[in-house]
């Protein structure tokens, strides 16, 4: 089969291109800019196109199937030619299912905690060596990449990104997988762009509860309100679980969990990862692994890459990259690590980079996000919102959307970074938060702060 990839350097395109080829599939792909490490990746596999840009003429008659990214507008060109020629066009989650229709597919969902949720999970399963196909979010310590495909696995455990599929599939990836087993973490707007709307924000994850099959399995989290009413209310015939915070206790900063067969330490902490641990639990004991085999795994998961991800340490200073940047994630984490850390000073730096998180109409929502930190920190670049073609943010509209009178904000990339160096982290946590770099951090150099 030829398939072809519009839009081949995305997170989880590049990684379906490279599944496909090392399945035997003839693999070709474009894109007008691939960033680092699909860049790497791709060029390894012999799969990075000699050129970036879009190229109609590599749309020819004899490709089976266009993969469509997100990335990719309407009037690619690639796009059209491939319409003009009635080829078959599918977006990656569309691809997905029809790989997976034959098995038992368990779809993790919500606003947060999805890529941690799905990541525990196959962490656990990977442990006692119990063969799955998958799609997640992140890279996973043990995992080459992140999707992975055979025609013999009984299962597929997919992240459900409620994200729309393609430019030309306006729906949100998860209402395409149709799942036997699915979780619902919490819910919390985000995607402004896409949702106008709270109330249209959710109606996405009621039409997700709707999309499970007739006796099929929702694990939800009973302690977010929204979740809990959403499942209390659906009157689809499927088996609810709830979960909700397991015991746990803090000692010499390292988390406890508390079990029957006693208190288990974790790699983990916070609260709401306590939560994904507890939904994780569920999940994997309706996928055959009992309470006692998914403790024991569980106790060496490290975190998927960029949620919480400890990138330095010494006996009296911590630092952590995080991808929170919508207010529930930002709020989540910020507590974590002051619960972890209760010691220690802990200085927070969140960038405002996302269509959300730099539109002014969204940043009331961040409200009491940053009130855990000892100090925090707010990053924007004023260049990210008018490429963004966003309404210009002001600093003092970002003051009064945090509602904390000593917050610090900063525009420029050098002061941001000077202040950053300037800082005695003694007995301190650094918390770094963005799903960008702060205008072009080196995050290696940040290591050095503490060496």
């Amino acid at each position: 089969m030829k398939i072809h990839f519009i839009s081949i350097g995305g997170s989880a395109m590049h990684n379906l291109a490279i599944v496909l080829a090392k399945k035997g599939f003839t693999i070709t792909g474009s894109d007008d800019i691939i960033h680092e490490p699909s860049k790497s990746r791709l060029k390894k596999q012999g799969l990075l196109p000699n050129t970036f840009g879009w190229f109609p003429e590599k749309i020819t008659s004899d490709i089976d199937v266009i993969i469509l990214g997100m990335h990719a507008k309407v009037d690619n060109p690639e796009l059209l030619k491939a319409q003009e020629l009635g080829l078959k066009i599918v977006s990656y989650p569309e691809f997905l299912f029809e790989q997976a229709k034959n098995k038992t597919r368990v779809v993790i969902g919500g606003s947060h905690g999805k890529t941690t949720i799905t990541s525990m999970v196959l962490h656990v399963l990977h442990y006692h060596e119990k063969e799955v196909d998958f799609m997640v979010g992140a890279q996973l310590e043990g995992f080459e990449t992140m999707v992975h495909l055979s025609d013999d696995n009984d299962f597929m455990v997919l992240e459900g990104d409620e994200y729309l599929s393609s430019p030309i599939d306006l729906r949100p990836k998860f209402h395409l997988y149709k799942p036997n087993i699915a979780l619902l973490s919490g819910i919390a707007w985000d995607h402004i762009n896409v949702f106008p709307t709270f109330k249209n924000y959710v109606e996405q994850f009621e039409l997700f509860i709707n999309s499970i099959t007739n006796g099929g399995i929702l694990v939800y989290n009973e302690k977010d309100e929204i979740v809990k009413k959403l499942v209390e209310e659906s009157t689809s015939t499927i088996k609810k679980y709830p979960y909700s915070t397991p015991d746990y206790f803090i000692e010499n900063g390292i988390t406890y969990l508390q079990t029957e067969e006693g208190d288990l330490p974790l790699e983990v902490f916070g609260k709401h990862n306590l939560q994904n641990l507890a939904g994780a639990k569920w999940i994997c004991q309706h996928m055959g692994i009992d309470e006692d085999d998914f403790y024991e795994a569980i106790a060496s998961f490290k975190g998927a890459s960029k949620r919480l991800e400890k990138i330095a340490e010494n006996s009296s200073t911590v630092i952590f990259k995080d991808f929170a940047h919508s207010p529930s994630k930002v709020s989540a984490t910020t507590k974590a690590v002051k619960e972890q850390y209760a010691e220690r000073t802990v200085l927070a730096c969140l960038e405002l980079h996302t269509y959300s998180s730099l539109n002014a109409a969204f940043l009331s929502e961040y409200k009491g996000a940053l009130d855990q930190a000892d100090t925090a920190v707010v990053f924007y670049s004023p260049d990210a919102v008018e490429i963004k073609k966003l309404e210009k943010v002001s600093k003092e509209q970002i003051a009064k959307a945090f509602d904390r009178e000593d917050l610090i904000i900063y525009t420029n990339p050098s002061e941001f970074k000077e202040f950053l160096f300037s800082q005695n982290l003694k007995n301190s946590a650094l918390l770094l938060m963005s799903s960008g770099n702060y205008g072009g951090l080196d995050f290696d150099e940040v290591k050095e702060l503490i060496n």
